[in-house]
């Protein structure tokens, strides 16, 4: 069979996961897929009301860079830098909550008929996942692995979607956004999770499709794994997404999880490991 995983970085032949951290919008859930269509233009619409506004193209492309580095992190931050943008070309920006609701309330209109045929059934689970989500899980959870999934998205919506998806019973725990965002962070929650369990960097995964996520884990010398699909065909890899996970730090490239077996093998190629 012919792997579509991509190595970038060999991983240590130590590597022996025993803790594993997961984005969850386009790196399982597909559910939001297309939330860039959205807030892009949102917010060169808002720029372009400023008093000193380049052309619209450099704005778009202003946006879509601090939008690809920010990616991962909780959605206020994305606002923040909206709201610092507006005031540099001399508006009068409100608070970044108000972007975030104006955001928010756009996106979930876009999307509620995925969430209520989910919801209803007239849609299966896997329509809307990134394929072979279930079997890495079901695999890495048969071999004693603690997995973690941590979004940028508010909590409750990240427990509402996980459940919809079915994927809830993979999980040890779920995290979200909270009201007070700087309390929790992927790079907290990894912190933690090292700390905790007194983990070596080839004993800990970190999943994603963003920057922050393959920062987070390479920061702690963890092994990365880039998820680039494409939007239109998830079985190829989208060339714009690899180079920017590799710029990141990504160990390993994939379009999505069907690859089950080849992942597994690399991920525990310290089989002789005990603990």
């Amino acid at each position: 069979m012919k792997t579509n995983i991509e190595i970038i970085h060999p991983l240590p032949p130590e590597t022996y996961i025993r803790h594993a951290l997961f984005d969850f919008n386009g790196t399982f859930s597909l559910i939001r897929e297309g939330w860039q269509e959205i807030m892009i233009p949102m917010m060169v619409d808002l720029l372009m009301q400023t008093p000193e506004h380049e052309e619209e193209a450099e704005v778009t492309r202003v946006v879509k860079e601090y939008v690809t580095q920010l990616t991962g992190k909780q959605t206020i931050y994305l606002m923040m830098q909206l709201a610092e943008e507006i005031n540099k070309r001399g508006g009068t920006a409100e608070s970044p909550d108000v972007y975030k609701d104006i955001y928010q309330t756009k996106l979930l209109e876009r999307i509620q008929y995925r969430r209520e045929g989910l919801r209803n059934g007239n849609i299966r689970p896997e329509e809307y996942l990134i394929p072979g989500s279930v079997e890495i899980l079901q695999a890495l959870k048969s071999r004693g692995v603690k997995c973690y999934l941590a979004s940028e998205m508010d909590e409750k919506y990240v427990l509402e979607d996980a459940d919809l998806l079915q994927l809830t019973p993979y999980f040890d725990e779920i995290h979200g956004t909270l009201d007070d965002y700087v309390k929790v962070s992927k790079k907290m929650i990894i912190k933690e999770i090292i700390l905790d369990n007194n983990l070596t960097g080839p004993e800990f995964a970190g999943t994603g499709d963003g920057f922050v996520e393959i920062e987070n884990t390479k920061a702690v010398n963890g092994i990365a794994i880039g998820v680039a699909p494409d939007e239109k065909d998830h079985t190829k890899v989208d060339p714009w997404k690899r180079e920017r996970l590799i710029q990141a730090g990504a160990d390993l490239i994939i379009p999505n999880f069907t690859d089950t077996g080849g992942l597994i093998d690399l991920l525990f190629q310290g089989k002789s490991k005990i603990f």
